[in-house]
C-alpha cells in the first residue's frame, strides 16, 4: 500500500522558514517523480514544486521560485520542501504527491500558516 505522510507544518511568522517532510512507504521512492502541492481555502490546488526521480531536475511555481527548495533522499525515502522567506499568501494545506505512470498518490497534507 502506497502511503505518503507529510509533517513539519505549523505556524510561522512572515519572513520565517519551515521545512516540510514527506515520508514514503509501500514503493521505491527513487522510481517516482515527487511533487508538493498546496491548497488554500476557496482556492484550487496548485503545484508548488516537482523533483525528478534522481533529484537532478526541479521545477517550481513562479510564486515560490527563489524561496522554496524541493529535495529528496531516496535512501531514506523522504522528500523535503524547504520554505524560506515565507509570506502570508503561502498559507495553505501542503500535500506531497508521488507520480506513477497512470495516477498520482497523495498524502494527507500538513498545514502551513504564515501569520504575525
Amino acid at each position: 500500500q502506497v502511503q505518503l505522510v507529510e509533517s513539519g507544518g505549523g505556524l510561522v511568522q512572515p519572513g520565517g522558514s519551515l521545512r516540510l517532510s514527506c515520508a514514503a512507504s509501500g514503493f521505491t521512492l527513487s522510481s517516482n517523480a515527487m511533487s508538493w502541492y498546496r491548497q488554500a481555502p476557496g482556492k484550487e490546488r496548485e503545484l508548488v514544486a516537482t523533483i525528478t526521480t534522481a533529484g537532478g531536475s526541479t521545477n517550481y511555481a513562479d510564486s515560490v521560485k527563489g524561496r522554496f527548495t524541493i529535495s529528496r533522499d531516496n535512501a531514506k525515502s523522504v522528500v523535503y520542501l524547504q520554505m524560506n522567506s515565507l509570506k502570508p499568501e503561502d498559507t495553505a494545506l501542503y500535500y506531497c504527491k508521488a507520480q506513477f505512470f497512470n495516477r498520482g498518490y497523495w498524502g494527507q497534507g500538513t498545514q502551513v500558516t504564515v501569520s504575525s
